[in-house]
């Protein structure tokens, strides 16, 4: 039993279009670039392990699907059929959905997983970090940072958000694309660290180090500004520039940062927070011939 994307309203078989808002019917002909699958009448049975590598598994229902970024999953039983794929109905359509998952960070391709009796599949993020679980309603969006995506079911479309002002673009850290995941269903995201979960009011702004966003609601205003001066600038070890984020809406942020991770593997010598590497950094430039 298929549901409307965009209403939630239930759909009969084989229908084309949603009788009550008009929306083409998820996976019909008439759907859009990128459209989901209809969501299953089951609800995804699932649970979070772990503590800094947590593990997402999924106990799929005869029937049921969920897709995956390439590379994410860990584990599955032996009845889980897997197809890696490229959504769309059309071969434009797969194209143009590749690009846009390339611009967001993301590999070329989905991996599907499907069970044909009760079986189970396990994902996992690259780093360690925590999973944020989101359960959408029709029509309801999310932005999250690059590289984010996990897995979802199929009824959930993945696709790019573009930053509308270019200051956040240029500046912001994760560039002018976020992931944009919209409902029904349930999506799982990786981060860094911990994660911290505020509820902002109509007007309540938080200020964030620009990499250190996971993710927002799309009700949330998203900005970036200045430090405010050179000195803290150059000798606050958070850079030049912070995130501004607007409420209305959910906002989540990571204590630890890919950036940050592959600073200290390689050894840089010297804490991002550390005044020293700002006075560094000056008598550098002063002393550099030419």
């Amino acid at each position: 039993m298929a549901f409307c994307t965009q209403c939630g309203s239930q759909l009969a078989e084989q229908a084309r279009f949603c009788p009550n808002c008009g929306a083409a019917a998820p996976g019909g002909p008439a759907a859009a670039v990128g459209a989901p699958f209809a969501r299953s009448i089951e609800p995804l049975d699932y649970s979070v392990e772990g503590d800094n590598l947590q593990v997402i598994r999924v106990r799929l229902k005869p029937g049921q699907e969920v897709y995956a970024e390439a590379g994410k999953m860990v584990y599955k039983t032996a009845n889980v059929s897997w197809e890696t794929r490229m959504t769309g109905q059309t071969l434009g359509q797969k194209v143009l959905g590749a690009l846009k998952r390339a611009f967001s960070g993301e590999s070329l391709f989905m991996t599907f997983f499907r069970a044909s009796s009760p079986g189970e599949v396990g994902f996992a993020g690259d780093y360690p970090g925590r999973v944020q679980v989101f359960d959408l309603a029709p029509g309801q969006s999310i932005l999250a940072q690059r590289d984010s995506f996990v897995a979802a079911e199929t009824s959930v479309q993945l696709s790019v958000a573009l930053v509308k002002k270019i200051g956040a673009g240029l500046f912001g850290g994760e560039g002018f694309i976020l992931q944009k995941l919209t409902g029904p269903g349930i999506v799982f995201i990786h981060g860094g660290g911990d994660f911290l979960s505020f509820d902002l009011q109509p007007g309540e702004v938080l200020h964030v180090d620009t990499g250190c966003i996971v993710a927002f609601d799309e009700s949330v205003s998203y900005d970036i500004q200045f430090v405010g001066g050179i000195k803290t600038a150059i000798f606050g070890g958070e850079g030049l520039f912070l995130a501004t984020l607007t409420g209305p809406g959910r906002v989540i942020i990571q204590s630890l940062t890919l950036e940050k991770l592959r600073r200290e593997l390689v050894g840089s010598g010297r804490s991002s927070g550390d005044e020293r590497g700002g006075l560094r950094a000056v008598t550098g430039l002063l002393g550099r011939d030419g």
